[in-house]
């Protein structure tokens, strides 16, 4: 069997978030949408330092977008899920799927 690519919990979330929030996502809309989403409080260097970990693993890529006034003349930094990331997302998925099925102890309990 190929080696795959996995993803951590967090890792995943980080992709995930990054996909909702489009082709320009930013780091501080990552971890709003982590929390607003998943309902996961989360750091923002911890979301910076996982999407550093992710771009040199060529799973996101980046670019600094144009600076602004509304930031104080700084520029934010974009991400985008690259290709190799939407198939690391896919097998972590698989594998999450697989390792679920069929545990009864998981079963959904009648309210």
């Amino acid at each position: 069997m190929a080696p795959r690519n996995f993803l951590t919990d967090f890792e995943l979330m980080i992709v995930l978030a990054a996909l909702r929030g489009g082709e320009d996502a930013y780091a501080i809309q990552v971890a709003r949408e982590i929390e607003a989403t998943a309902g996961r409080s989360v750091q923002l260097g911890a979301v910076y330092t996982a999407l550093k970990r992710l771009e040199d693993q060529g799973l996101v890529e980046s670019w600094t977008g144009a600076p602004t006034a509304e930031r104080g003349g700084r520029a934010k930094r974009y991400f985008r899920v690259t290709s190799r990331g939407m198939d690391a997302a896919r097998s972590t998925r698989q594998a999450f799927v697989a390792l679920w099925s069929g545990l009864s102890q998981l079963k959904e309990r009648p309210s």
